[in-house]
């Protein structure tokens, strides 16, 4: 349920329907916007409650939430979620430009190439430490020393750091070096490395599994939120198909209809979602116009050499003009870059 408060309710009526909603055995999450304060009533459903809340003073209105993701839906919170941390800000009316390798090769590599994005307009820096590969045989990742590499270039740049975590048990470890948990397509229903995210109180940015569903995508967030975690990003990074001309399909069409279905900001993967460099840039701009809140990029400086995703790496030289692009874009849908 959601009890829409009177635009003048006090604190004293707010605070009386949260206790008023613990008291019927629900959750309550107090939402203040510009105009007026909503309260969630989250848990399991029941007969009477509306009858039991909407007499209360200052209440306006109760409604049923009606989609299952309760806490990521619009129905909830009308205004937009902004995620930031340190130079990375989600959302709003400015788009974020996250860049680096698919994985941390040294720190030199790190360093130098982290002060190459931010001068050409990255906001934030991502890098694997932990890479969760189809072959057991490939790269893994240097792990801790690869945070450590990716802190330093941190130091250096003051970009935040956007690097992978992979099991609950890692969680502790990679939140001592990161500013966002990336959380893969892979282990996008790994409810309990979900939870352990959202206990961290770090912001996460959760990526679609390359099978599940739009609505299987909100629930997965809907475990980082129910934790108390508000500061969740959506990342479209394409979906399996019959296709086999690019690596997955970049279903941009997610965009506005996430937009529309939930507050959180919506970031877009055009490396995993194509697969080939040549493509990443058409795609970033199409995500641009199509109302994404960010783009997270591969970005090498020796693409053949890279240990990990080269074919579908871009070059700085291919990032700065298309960060030039993307401004242009963004200008003409009211926004910056």
């Amino acid at each position: 349920m959601i009890v829409v408060m009177k635009p003048d309710a006090t604190m004293t009526q707010i605070e009386h329907m949260a206790d008023q909603i613990t008291r019927l055995g629900l959750s309550p999450q107090v939402i203040h916007g510009k105009h007026q304060t909503v309260i969630a009533a989250l848990g399991e459903e029941r007969q009477g409650l509306i009858e039991a809340l909407e007499p209360g003073e200052g209440v306006e209105k109760v409604l049923p939430i009606m989609a299952p993701y309760k806490r990521a839906s619009s129905e909830l919170k009308k205004e937009r979620t902004v995620v930031a941390a340190r130079s990375l800000e989600v959302g709003g009316t400015k788009i974020a430009m996250i860049a680096g390798p698919c994985s941390v090769e040294s720190e030199e590599q790190i360093v130098s190439l982290a002060k190459t994005l931010k001068a050409l307009g990255a906001t934030g820096l991502r890098g694997g430490a932990f890479k969760p590969r189809t072959s057991p045989y490939s790269f893994q990742g240097h792990k801790e020393e690869g945070l450590k590499m990716l802190a330093a270039a941190r130091a250096e740049t003051g970009l935040a750091i956007v690097t992978e975590v992979m099991a609950p048990e890692h969680v502790p470890m990679v939140a001592e070096y990161a500013d966002v948990l990336q959380i893969g397509a892979r282990n996008m229903q790994n409810y309990q490395l979900l939870q352990a995210v959202g206990d961290s109180g770090k912001a996460a940015l959760l990526k679609r599994g390359m099978s599940a569903t739009v609505e299987e995508f909100l629930l997965a967030a809907e475990y980082i939120l129910d934790r108390g975690n508000p500061n969740v990003m959506l990342c479209e990074r394409g979906i399996r198909t019959f296709e086999d001309h690019t690596r997955f399909t970049l279903p941009l069409a997610t965009v506005p209809y996430l937009n529309e279905k939930s507050h959180l900001p919506v970031v877009v993967d055009p490396s995993h979602g194509t697969g080939k460099s040549r493509l990443v840039a058409p795609m970033a701009r199409a995500a641009v116009a199509a109302g994404a809140d960010g783009l997270i990029l591969e970005v090498h400086d020796d693409p053949e050499h890279a240990m990990s995703d080269g074919a579908q790496s871009i070059t700085p030289a291919t990032f700065k003009q298309l960060v030039d692009q993307c401004r242009r874009i963004a200008a003409a849908v009211d926004r910056t870059v």
